[in-house]
């Protein structure tokens, strides 16, 4: 062992070699473990969605693993058959897709502006959007009630998707511009000198480029739409809710609604979780690049 090499250990700090010392297979067990731990709830869910409503109601999920026969799909023939609930899975679905899709768009042609066009005040209006990322919900949930009742909109699915757009929009807004912002000036330039417009250089350059951030906002809007509750309590149609409002009515009947409440709880995860799973790779190229950058 060299001079330096000794410098450099003795430099080293207590957790820095203990993790040293740690690291390889006591560390991948020790996250295995942690892993197994966070998944026991997903798991504990997963098994309670396909045991009998007496089942759930006598023991709890782990008594599946030793008695493999309480399992059965009877929980989600009678969830499918539940007008209520597969109704609000639709809503939710028309909520929630609209909601990503008007703000994704949105807010990459904000971003493209913010980042290569030139007009007055810019960075200006930029910084008033950065501001807009500071202001909680809640306040707004009274003003925009009595907006949306003036237009008639209030406690509708246009009034739930244009209130997720709105508070999605300055996030969106930031991230991407700052994702166009790292661009080369050159490939554009040379886009431009070959004819393309700004809307051709728009569709046909800076989007690919930006399919990873554009898949990690998706993924994160659809994520916030899909599972929130607040908003859907107040501005959502009673009659026709979302599914987190629903699961929440029937937990008032708890006792009579015991057999669906796992199923659609779980269905109500494993949508989001498809998504997410669907577009990984590119969630993982969008984080990576933005942790380079």
């Amino acid at each position: 062992m060299t001079t330096l090499d000794t410098a450099v250990r003795a430099k080293r700090s207590l957790p820095a070699r203990i993790a040293g010392r740690l690291g390889g297979g006591v560390m991948r067990l020790f996250l295995i473990v942690v892993g197994l731990f966070w998944l026991t709830p997903t798991v504990g869910l997963l098994l309670s969605s396909f045991r009998d409503k007496s089942d759930i109601a006598a023991s709890g999920w782990w008594k599946v693993l030793s008695h493999p026969a309480q399992l059965t799909t009877e929980s989600y023939s009678t969830l499918f058959s539940n007008d209520t609930v597969m109704k609000s899975l639709l809503t939710t679905a028309l909520i929630t897709v609209p909601a990503t899709v008007l703000v994704v768009l949105v807010g990459a042609l904000a971003g493209y502006a913010f980042a290569w066009l030139d007009f007055p005040g810019r960075d200006w209006w930029f910084m008033a959007v950065v501001g807009l990322l500071v202001v909680p919900v809640q306040v707004a949930l009274i003003p925009v009630a009595k907006l949306f009742d003036s237009l008639g909109i209030f406690e509708s699915t246009p009034g739930v998707v244009l209130f997720h757009t709105a508070f999605g929009l300055p996030f969106a807004v930031f991230l991407l511009r700052n994702f166009f912002a790292e661009i080369p000036r050159e490939l554009l330039e040379a886009a431009r000198l070959d004819g393309a417009g700004e809307l051709r250089l728009f569709l046909r350059v800076v989007l690919p480029l930006g399919g990873p951030a554009i898949a990690s906002l998706g993924i994160f809007q659809f994520l916030w739409v899909w599972n929130d509750m607040l908003i859907a309590l107040i501005f959502a149609d009673s009659g026709n809710p979302p599914i987190t409002v629903a699961l929440q009515q029937q937990v008032r009947q708890f006792g009579d609604n015991i057999d669906i409440l796992a199923s659609g709880a779980f269905l109500s995860m494993a949508v989001p979780l498809a998504v997410f799973f669907a577009f990984q790779r590119q969630f993982v190229s969008g984080v990576m690049a933005g942790a380079v950058k």
